[in-house]
């Protein structure tokens, strides 16, 4: 196969965001989070009238010039509200995502990524996570808020993660670890060595899948 999938899933404030943009900077790839969300939902406002026309794109190089068009979020990105199910655009996401499997290697952060792709064989599948006392400290830092703030916001945004992914997965567990090929602890490992993890667990289960060349680049990342 020319092309491989990492798909993270992370409980907020656990660095997985950032775990994830180190590692596509390593393997020269593309990281894709909220910008799927954005395509999706500008996707799933358009007419009935156009859904075949839309499809048909969702087929091509469509995805790729489009998700690289958005701007890329660098700041994280709480969830402050409910989460309430929108079908429509759920179906848009997960069309994006399987696009994306079947076209470019790349990193997918969130969105249930892993149960979409769940009969794929080309998808690497990973769940980091973090104690209250590292994700606290990691949101203050990096949203300029109190201890109170932080923890609000992780409780909020995780409870929302959690009911999406219980939702769209048909009442599966997103914390659920048989449901991902790996999961790390980012406060024991660290950011990096958690990247360099998770780039031996690809070539320990896809390696001997992948052409040569995509493995060779792979292999002489962590050299």
């Amino acid at each position: 196969m020319k092309n491989y999938v990492i798909t993270i899933a992370r409980g907020f404030g656990s660095g997985g965001r950032e775990v994830a943009s180190m590692l596509a900077d390593q393997l020269g790839i593309h990281s894709y989070e909220h910008r799927i969300l954005t395509l999706a939902a500008n996707l799933s406002g358009r007419d009935e009238q156009d859904f075949v026309d839309i499809d048909e794109k969702l087929r091509g190089s469509y995805i790729q010039s489009e998700l690289h068009r958005l701007q890329k979020r660098m700041l994280p990105h709480p969830e402050r509200t409910d989460f309430k199910s929108d079908d429509r655009l759920y179906e848009f996401e997960a069309k994006i995502i399987r696009s994306l499997a079947e076209t470019e290697s790349c990193i997918i952060v969130g969105k249930a990524a892993d149960y979409v792709l769940k009969d794929r064989d080309n998808v690497l599948s990973v769940y980091v996570e973090a104690p209250r006392r590292f994700t606290r400290k990691m949101v203050m830092s990096r949203m300029n808020v109190d201890e109170r703030e932080a923890d609000d916001l992780i409780t909020r945004t995780d409870k929302y993660r959690a009911e999406y992914y219980k939702y769209y997965t048909g009442g599966n567990y997103w914390t659920n670890v048989v449901n991902y090929d790996l999961t790390l602890n980012s406060e024991r490992f660290g950011l990096p060595k958690c990247v360099e993890m998770i780039r031996q667990a690809l070539i320990v289960k896809l390696g001997d899948k992948l052409d040569p060349e995509v493995l060779s680049t792979i292999t002489k990342t962590g050299e």
